[in-house]
């Protein structure tokens, strides 16, 4: 088999070729600008600091303060729910505590929420942003020409984010479900069984994700006031119980934390610190929700949600300095101070609004999904998905299969584990790698971008072991369900590292041709008819935007794989701006009449309609004579139009068994393709899923292995 082996395609035609009648395009309308302007839609401009800047900063107002705290805050927002009653816990209950524990925990709580998310996230974080996009990918696309390396910590932490962010809805959502057992009334409704609590949780995780697609923005809208309530109710209820015994504002001293983490009378010892981890799990989900907000909104309004918190835990600590040792609380199964400090009469207005809270906790880490998976398939690390815009910035997206693939999995955690209590075990482990990474990706880009000299390595060397100190704490929790976290997350790393490694031999066979070399020949199979017209017009979409060249694989299929003639070649590619309603077009014609190529230029808010737009752009250039009349004989209209029909070619890359490859990059390549199938179909993200699309396969152009010699016989012999 010679290197250009045909590979059979296959041909998908519809009743029609999915070009509109002349004049069909309504109210869609392209400006062409000249070349120059054309091109500079794509220009990236980077500031000296190593930010990426495109397109306008979301402003800093009341509206958008309430959004970011209905978008962002949902996760860090609901750890006073359950910190406290994981430390009471570790500590063996209300009759082992001492006010050595409560100042001594308390302390550990507050420091960690502010040395990982005041300090690393807010005051350094979200300065490193890549065109208003937060994220451990969007930093690693900052700082990915400082070695290769680098990739290893941007897959990991981001695929052990995105595993987090599947198991933080299933966690937040029953344990504020399981509030409702403190009321008497509701209690009697749902009884022990925890079957009811887990048909609850489903019923509120299926209307969470159906909602998405609204956008975050209308969500944030409809989430912002709630919880802004929330965080009042914390600081309110904190506040009063910590004028009941203000000896626990002591445990602002870190001292405090630093002497009962060694103390004998820490009866968690280490593992207290994977605890103290859980009021700061939503620290990530303010640099990943940074392109939805803006940074800006960020900090005007963290000061106010971080003492909201900090009041929280402190008026939780002084309820328990006043009941230590209460016999009458000690036979209550998982004791929770942030319910049972609360007056019976508040107390159901308390779990409904906790539920509300839980609910929102896991909207943070949903649009946090959705940017980071954004932001993956930008840097190929994963396929490229259907991408909605469903508010006027361009941060606020959704992606239906991002969706879909998070829904099945909380439902699937929720009925693997049905109570927090087990849940929780599994909770913040996958965290702690995620902050290892941002941390290595955060020194480098302060070494490297930013050019600082002694900061990088003080910062490096504090937040490695602290983060250290964490992971080794969470690790206690692997056999009790941390595995889960680590699996999926491995799930999640090796669609990640397949994908890499398949588009790296794709990129080793990657060539770019000159088109004007060979227009003399498409000049021939146009006149040439010994071969059937394939089609008046055949259009080639392509990912790439020179405007000289062309993939070697589309020439390969218009003159190798069975010459497809046509009267006209297009090749289009369709680049999205940071303008929200950019209409505009550029085309190079090579001073021919039938080889073209466009560059759409389509802000993000626009339906990507690539049929509409083109029979527009072959419109205007019929009507400048740029394009020869297309005569037809046969047409339901009286008379014809000079544009005649239509064909999409969409190319698939196929990988031949004689390729010179090893077993590796072979496998690398067959499950790249398998996950590239369920990714979705390019065609109908471009609306061509009512044309007429053919779907051919070529070959990788990769070395062959060299073949035997074979020996002729003649007809009556045999070897």
């Amino acid at each position: 088999m010679s290197e250009q082996s045909d590979i059979e395609s296959r041909r998908t035609d519809d009743a029609t070729d999915g070009v509109a009648s002349p004049g069909g395009t309504g109210t869609l309308s392209l400006k062409r600008p000249s070349k120059k302007k054309a091109g500079g839609a794509a220009k990236e401009h980077r500031d000296p600091k190593g930010s990426h800047h495109g397109g306008a900063a979301i402003p800093v107002s009341l509206a958008a303060m309430l959004v970011t705290i209905g978008v962002v805050y949902g996760d860090i927002g609901t750890s006073p729910m359950y910190v406290t009653k994981a430390l009471l816990a570790g500590q063996g209950g209300i009759m082992s505590i001492t006010e050595e524990f409560v100042l001594g925990a308390l302390s550990l709580v507050i420091w960690t929420v502010t040395l990982l998310t005041t300090v690393k996230y807010v005051l350094v974080s979200l300065k490193a942003d890549n065109h208003g996009e937060g994220g451990i990918f969007a930093l690693y696309s900052i700082v990915r020409r400082y070695g290769k390396w680098l990739i290893i910590p941007a897959m990991l932490g981001g695929s052990a984010l995105l595993a987090d962010g599947v198991l933080t809805p299933a966690v937040t959502i029953t344990t504020g479900v399981e509030g409702l057992r403190t009321i008497p009334e509701t209690h009697a409704l749902i009884g022990d069984n925890q079957m009811n609590v887990v048909i609850i949780t489903l019923v509120i995780v299926c209307v969470l994700f159906l909602v998405q697609r609204a956008g975050t923005s209308k969500i944030g809208r409809a989430f912002g006031p709630i919880m802004l309530g929330w965080f009042l109710f914390l600081g309110i209820t904190g506040l009063l119980f910590t004028f009941t015994n203000p000896k626990v504002l002591l445990a602002i001293n870190p001292l405090y934390g630093i002497q009962f983490l060694f103390s004998s009378h820490n009866h968690a010892g280490i593992m207290i610190l994977g605890s103290c981890f859980l009021a700061t799990t939503g620290a990530e989900a303010l640099y990943s929700d940074m392109g939805h907000v803006g940074r800006g909104n960020i900090y005007a309004t963290w000061p106010f949600v971080k003492v909201c918190l900090i009041l929280s835990y402190l008026g939780q600590g002084a309820w328990l300095l006043a009941n230590a040792g209460n016999t009458g609380l000690a036979g209550i199964e998982d004791l929770n101070p942030f319910f049972q400090m609360l007056p019976d009469f508040v107390r159901p207005f308390s779990v409904v609004f906790s539920v509300l809270a839980a609910i929102i906790a896991s909207q943070a880490l949903i649009t946090g999904a959705f940017s980071l998976v954004s932001e993956a398939s930008r840097l190929d690390l994963m396929p490229h998905m259907q991408i909605f815009y469903p508010a006027e910035t361009k941060g606020q997206l959704y992606i239906p299969m991002v969706n879909y693939v998070m829904w099945a999995g909380c439902v699937i955690v929720v009925l693997l584990f049905q109570s927090s209590a087990h849940m929780e075990s599994a909770y913040g482990l996958a965290i702690t790698i995620t902050m290892l990474s941002t941390t290595t990706l955060l020194f480098v880009y302060l070494h490297k971008v930013r050019k600082l000299k002694l900061f990088p390595w003080i910062f490096l060397a504090f937040f490695i072991a602290l983060e250290g100190f964490f992971f080794g704490s969470s690790l206690t929790k692997f056999f009790h369900g941390g595995y889960f976290t680590i699996l999926l997350a491995s799930l999640i790393m090796g669609v990640m590292l397949c994908w890499y490694a398949g588009t790296a031999v794709e990129r080793r066979q990657a060539t770019l041709l000159p088109v004007r070399n060979y227009l003399k020949q498409l000049e021939r199979l146009r006149d040439d008819t010994t071969y059937d017209l394939v089609s008046d017009n055949l259009v080639y979409l392509t990912n790439d935007t020179n405007t000289d060249y062309l993939d070697r694989d589309i020439l390969y299929s218009i003159l190798d794989k069975h010459p497809k003639r046509a009267r006209a070649w297009w090749f289009v590619n369709v680049e999205v701006t940071d303008d929200p309603h950019t209409y505009a077009y550029s085309v190079e014609s090579f001073g021919t009449d039938y080889v073209f190529r466009v560059h759409l230029y389509l802000g993000y808010k626009v339906n990507q309609r690539v049929n509409a737009y083109l029979r527009q752009v072959v419109t205007d250039l019929s009507a400048s004579g740029e394009l020869p009349p297309q005569t037809h004989e046969y047409s339901v209209y009286k008379k014809p139009g000079p544009i005649g029909s239509f064909k999409f070619c969409m190319l698939r890359k196929t990988l031949a068994q004689e390729s010179d490859v090893d077993s590796k990059e072979r496998t690398a390549i067959a499950l790249k393709y398998a996950i590239r199938s369920v990714a979705g179909s390019p065609a109908r993200w471009y609306g061509l899923e009512n044309s007429s699309v053919l779907v051919e396969y070529v070959p990788l152009f990769i070395k062959f292995t060299s073949m035997s010699k074979l020996v002729r016989v003649s007809p009556n012999d045999r070897p």
